[in-house]
């Protein structure tokens, strides 16, 4: 029987973000999909005002449990981390699961448009490159990937610059990586590096004139159920950057955009 994936994320009570948009995407790809929450969050973050409940000794005594039991996953995917204690303890996980030869996915979730998101700090950020140092795939925006090499966000980067900030994540530990909303001479694109077949690659798109937050854990979502399904790294971010396009299309129309895609009304959209 298939082993499942193992999501390490937030769940939200209010609002499509982190797990409650990932689950039912991966679900609805078939994927045998188990959660391991590492906050219980009132309502996505950009409302401005939020509780948080960390969840760190629940999930201590539960990979505890998972362990005593002889639970095994496929692969392991990891967000939202509350603190430096969670994240050691992440970290650690990740690195013990990798040398059972399990695939590591790290979104490392921070921030965009060059700025930290409402209650993160840089301390985030030296969490964060802990989780990247065991990943097999990597996938922050221009943004986050700025922050975890330690270079300044530039509004006209080049190729050059791209190249730069995943040499330095590379270094950090994390094999291939996948730098979203990033524009290059004008042109908003996906810009990757396939540690596969050793390759750099840019996808463009055209960006749409709103903001949802959940998006990324959508395209995180999908990306990575295509690569467990055997696609390569490519084609998983097309479809990823496919799928994203027209769950935003169909929700363009949405009154409240702070709760995020209503992904379930959508996810017809994966099957074309």
């Amino acid at each position: 029987m298939e082993h499942p994936v193992l999501l390490i994320n937030d769940m939200a009570g209010y609002g499509k973000v982190a797990l409650a948009a990932m689950i039912p995407v991966m679900s609805h790809m078939g994927l045998n999909v188990c959660n391991l929450p590492t906050a219980l969050v009132s309502n996505t973050l950009d409302y401005g005002k939020f509780e948080i409940l960390d969840t760190t000794g629940y999930m201590e005594h539960t990979l505890k449990v998972w362990e005593e039991l002889g639970f095994r996953f496929d692969a392991v995917s990891t967000g939202f981390i509350v603190s430096d204690v969670q994240a050691q303890l992440v970290t650690d996980y990740c690195l013990r699961q990798a040398e059972r030869g399990v695939l590591i996915f790290c979104d490392p979730i921070m921030g965009d448009d060059g700025k930290l998101y409402n209650g993160m700090s840089m301390e985030t950020v030296k969490n964060m490159r802990k989780l990247v140092s065991c990943a097999d795939y990597a996938v922050p925006n221009y943004t986050e990937a700025a922050l975890l090499a330690g270079e300044p966000y530039l509004e006209s980067p080049e190729e050059g610059d791209i190249r730069r900030l995943i040499g330095k994540l590379r270094e950090i530990g994390a094999k291939s990586v996948a730098v979203t909303s990033v524009r290059l001479q004008g042109v908003d694109q996906v810009y990757c590096y396939d540690a596969a077949l050793d390759r750099y690659f840019g996808l463009p798109f055209d960006c749409l004139p709103v903001r949802f937050p959940g998006t990324g854990d959508i395209f995180s979502a999908v990306m990575l159920g295509q690569i467990l399904k055997g696609k390569d790294m490519e084609e998983s971010v097309r479809k990823a950057m496919t799928v994203v396009r027209r769950m935003i299309e169909l929700n363009l129309g949405n009154e409240d955009k702070y709760k995020g895609i209503l992904v379930e009304a959508c996810l017809e959209v994966m099957d074309s």
